[in-house]
């Protein structure tokens, strides 16, 4: 099943690329791995799929730990505590809710010299939900970037956003066009941001759409989470 679904995924966004006037291969697969077992992930891999997220520091350590494959890329996509930075910054290449300098800092001073800088996208807030996560204003999400450019093992590449559940595609992409409009003023005083993830199983046309380059896919890859 998550190899056919995986397939069917793929087929989908190439689709939209096309349909939407994006560059082939524009818009990345992130496979949301969080509460499915190793097995799943190990399933996903041998498909061919490389990138895997998780929300849940215990349940992710548990499936890094027990996955050795050494090219796989684990993106963190859940909200960060202080207390986990350190298990963060030492066992993943991306962080996409990054929204707190205090929580930028620490993973920082907590990435091993030897490691690669941590891949990070700022989570702005961009339907003002207060029971969302991210920044609510761009002189918030600008002072962050400059702070994350000071740090030398981060590496600022976008912003993420979760936006309210719409059920038509003309809302959903209104809110997707918040996020790309706030990236394009950003990418104005930070050129090398490339990056904006966006996008879900239910809203994944709306992402493509608007200008995601990451969506973020879980149902529609492992099925329905019990």
């Amino acid at each position: 099943m998550i190899k056919k679904n995986l397939a069917n995924t793929d087929i989908t966004l190439r689709k939209l690329e096309v349909k939407y006037r994006r560059k082939p291969n524009s818009v990345n697969l992130l496979a949301v791995s969080k509460t499915f077992p190793k097995e799943a992930v190990i399933d996903a891999y041998k498909a061919g799929q490389r990138h895997f997220g998780e929300n849940y520091l215990q349940d992710a350590l548990s499936k890094i730990t027990a996955v050795e494959y050494t090219d796989i890329v684990w993106h963190f996509i859940g909200p960060i505590q202080s207390n986990k930075a350190k298990d963060i910054a030492q066992n993943f290449h991306w962080v996409h809710t990054l929204d707190r300098e205090k929580i930028a800092r620490r993973l920082n001073n907590q990435r091993a010299e030897s490691m690669a800088p941590l891949n990070c996208c700022i989570q702005v807030n961009i339907s003002k939900d207060e029971h969302k996560s991210g920044l609510l204003n761009y002189n918030e999400i600008q002072e962050l970037a400059h702070t994350i450019e000071t740090l030398p093992h981060l590496q600022l590449k976008g912003l993420m956003a979760i936006p309210k559940s719409f059920s038509s595609f003309d809302e959903q992409k209104r809110e997707f066009d918040k996020l790309v409009l706030i990236f394009e003023q950003l990418k104005i005083h930070f050129p090398k941001i490339d990056c904006l993830s966006m996008g879900m199983t239910q809203d994944i046309e709306a992402a493509v759409a608007a200008g995601s380059t990451w969506v973020r896919i879980g149902t529609g890859i492992f099925g329905k989470r019990t």
